[in-house]
């Protein structure tokens, strides 16, 4: 009986341990998640900012400027 009272805790113990490093993990890749998020933000709009910038250059002179 003290030996299955022993292999249960032990089990137990194993279980918390995976348990508690399985959390560390989640909460390190949503971090990365978290940063991949912000970069694609950031590149989007770089992206779009770039992409009027050209549609403005090849639809020619800007015209708010009088030229």
């Amino acid at each position: 009986m003290a030996t299955d009272i022993a292999a249960i805790t032990a089990r137990i113990v194993e279980l918390e341990t995976r348990l508690a490093f399985q959390d560390s993990t989640i909460e390190e890749l949503n971090e990365v998640l978290v940063g991949q998020q912000r970069q694609l933000d950031r590149l989007e709009s770089d992206h779009k900012r770039i992409e009027d910038r050209l549609k403005q250059l090849l639809d020619g002179p800007d015209q708010s400027h009088g030229y």
